[in-house]
């Protein structure tokens, strides 16, 4: 298998080594994977709606509902993760959680800038389907260095992140281009929507390298969790964008 890399951590090359060829049940292919996409997404969508028309007693009491969805999301995921083979009923059950999140946040998003969350939707769909027909069409090569230039900068913005919260942590104000409206702000949340759109190549190359390796069918599961997490990622990059673009 060559060698491939990717900063999704549930698309990692040692998350799939250990069962290729070990297809029993039938192997994947990346058809399936994408049918399993879909449907990952229609579960994250439908919880989404359900999560934002529940009523809410204030704002402090849906941050909270949030929260609550969160963690369990994030158990979910490090279950998947180190479970490959639970992964076709722990993906869907992920695919729910992080929908919930994803309703509640999008309800705090719509509230101070109304009208944001459809424009967000819109471009992470177009995006992926953009990218996806340019990874289709091979208009964009896929390359070594391209692989591990997106993995550093994805390495990069996650240490940024993990920088601004040890720094709120310490001083109760974390690094102030990560959250707010400044020249460089906005700068720096582009640069990281366009990083995790380019992780969007990664996980198209890598579902089709390990589906071509005969990897059991239970990853299709296992990859589609793995694309949903990316295009969540971008969803709520390209909110936090557009937010700043709307502040005074």
């Amino acid at each position: 298998m060559n060698n491939h890399h990717s900063s999704n951590p549930a698309f990692r090359e040692g998350a799939f080594r250990t069962v290729i060829g070990s297809s029993s049940g039938g192997a994947m292919t990346a058809a399936g994977t994408y049918n399993k996409t879909g449907f990952l997404l229609a579960l994250a969508i439908g919880a989404a709606a359900f999560s934002w028309i529940c009523p809410f007693a204030s704002v402090q009491s849906l941050g909270t509902k949030m929260a609550i969805f969160m963690v369990i999301a994030v158990i979910l995921a490090f279950t998947t993760i180190f479970k490959k083979e639970w992964s076709p009923y722990t993906a869907p059950a992920y695919a729910v959680a992080e929908g919930l999140v994803l309703g509640s946040l999008s309800r705090l998003f719509n509230m101070a800038y109304p009208g944001i969350v459809m424009q967000a939707v819109a471009l992470t769909f177009g995006i992926f389907a953009g990218m996806l027909c340019l990874y289709r069409f091979r208009i964009i090569q896929m390359t070594d260095k391209l692989r591990v230039g997106i993995c550093a900068a994805t390495m990069g913005v996650m240490a940024v992140y993990l920088i601004s919260v040890l720094v709120h942590w310490i001083t109760g104000a974390g690094l102030g281009f990560v959250s707010q409206a400044t020249p460089f702000g906005i700068i720096f949340s582009a640069a990281v929507v366009i990083i995790a759109t380019l992780n969007l190549l990664l996980d198209f190359d890598f579902i089709d390298q390990v589906s071509y390796y005969g990897a059991p069918k239970y990853m299709e599961w296992y990859a589609a969790f793995g694309l949903v997490m990316t295009l969540v990622w971008l969803y709520v990059e390209i909110l936090h964008l557009l937010a700043k673009l709307r502040r005074d």
